[in-house]
């Protein structure tokens, strides 16, 4: 990027430099035109004051590349050294109501394949109209080689000093991006605990260090939540099957004396907790990537009759506002209100009330009679496999996951799943957008 921008600079730089170039040696040009036609004709006007006083002599002494004076007649009556002896160069006249003329000529016989500067003088006498023809050659475009070398010189120069002082100023800059990619590049997964340089400039590199930091901080948070999550799920796969393996081993032992039914039946039990975990982390995992549902439209009321309707050991109390309609995946959302259910009915003491009501959203609210949770727990339960000290821990009849899965489950549909303050118990409100009417 350095040289890039170098290069783009400098290539700028020398385009503007000839630019500029080419524009003051207009004008360098056409000033010198114009002091050459000057100075061609202040020549003229001596010779038609010597024409004047008449003291014309037949050979004129001048720094110009030639000087004819014509009579009358046409008959050439003084001339500079070079042209003794040469007939009329021009026919060029000034117009009859002028007195003088300037103009340029190319491919005079005395000067072949060169342009002049030609000046001509009507003297008036008594014997008629004198002509003086003064010549001198034409500037070039580049007026001299010292004035073409000299800006070209100049574009050169600034356009190297211009490449260096991008380059340095470029190098500084880009400086702190290069400290953050060298510290970003000796971040591993073993050790996300390092930070990038933060410059001490108020600018955008400061504010993409900042980001970088955030980003590596929320980037250390998930990994090591991912790490947690992982050393919970193998602790909970782990524990039902090291106890099958010790019951398994226990009656292999002394078979005559196992109670292979009783055995039986905890081993489906232990294998029934396996597979609600497991089918717990496939509906994370789904949710977690994002697989989109069926969307339809859900009536949270009927939802919730038929959810409630099986029979449960808690007795179960609804208060339904009917047409409280949503979009959403109805067996997602039966999931949710699955768990919500589930929750409460291990930690409720007898009963369990379920309200649906509407104002500018719909609302679906989970009470249980139970100890509640306490304020600063509130956010903990809806974490991966968390555990608390309190009466509402993870118990054996709970995975750890439902609670996680309902939050994932009510993002997903554009709401939110909290725990809200209530006299007794705890009390699980989901908020989510009512279904747009569409208009026919």
């Amino acid at each position: 990027m350095r040289a890039r921008l170098t290069l783009f600079a400098s290539v700028s730089m020398a385009l503007l430099s000839l630019l500029v170039t080419a524009f003051v040696l207009w004008a360098v040009h056409n000033t010198a035109v114009d002091y050459k036609r000057n100075q061609v004709l202040s020549t003229a006007l001596r010779v038609v004051h010597l024409i004047k006083r008449g003291t014309l002599p037949p050979a004129l002494t001048s720094d110009l590349q030639g000087v004819q004076v014509v009579d009358p007649s046409g008959r050439v009556r003084s001339s500079t050294r070079n042209l003794l002896g040469q007939p009329r160069i021009t026919r060029i006249e000034p117009d009859d109501d002028n007195a003088n003329r300037s103009t340029e000529v190319c491919g005079l016989r005395v000067f072949p394949e060169q342009c002049e500067i030609l000046v001509v003088l009507r003297v008036y006498q008594n014997d008629g109209d004198w002509l003086v023809y003064a010549f001198d050659h034409m500037v070039p475009w580049y007026v001299s080689p010292a004035v073409l070398a000299f800006l070209l010189a100049g574009s050169a120069a600034l356009a190297a000093v211009t490449g260096i002082g991008v380059s340095h100023v470029v190098a500084r800059t880009l400086a702190p991006v290069d400290r953050i990619r060298s510290r970003l590049a000796e971040i591993t997964v073993g050790d996300q605990s390092m930070r990038v340089p933060v410059p001490d400039t108020d600018d955008e590199i400061r504010s993409l260090a900042v980001t970088a930091n955030e980003t590596l901080e929320r980037l250390e948070q998930a990994i090591e939540q991912q790490r947690r999550f992982a050393s919970d799920a193998s602790h909970d796969l782990r524990s039902p099957i090291t106890a099958m393996r010790a019951q398994l081993e226990d009656a292999m032992l002394h078979p005559e004396d196992a109670d292979w039914q009783g055995m039986g039946d905890e081993l489906l039990a232990s294998l029934d907790r396996l597979q609600a975990i497991v089918t717990d982390l496939l509906t994370l995992a789904k949710l977690d990537a994002g697989a989109p549902g069926n969307l339809e439209s859900v009536d949270l009321a009927e939802l919730v009759a038929a959810e409630t309707s099986r029979p449960r050991r808690k007795r179960v109390v609804t208060s339904l506002q009917p047409d409280v309609v949503v979009t959403g995946d109805r067996l997602r959302l039966a999931r949710l209100l699955t768990n919500l259910l589930d929750n409460a009915e291990r930690h409720a003491e007898s009963t369990i009330i379920v309200t649906v009501r509407k104002n500018h959203q719909a609302t679906l609210e989970v009470l249980d009679d139970g100890a509640g949770v306490a304020p600063e727990h509130r956010e903990m339960v809806f974490r991966r496999f968390t555990r608390l000290d309190a009466s509402r821990s993870r118990d054996a009849g709970g995975t750890g996951l439902g609670l996680p899965i309902a939050r994932e489950i009510a993002e997903h549909h554009g709401g939110t799943l909290t725990i809200e303050d209530s006299d007794t118990g705890a009390r699980f409100v989901l908020r989510i957008p009512l279904r747009e009417e569409r208009v026919p």
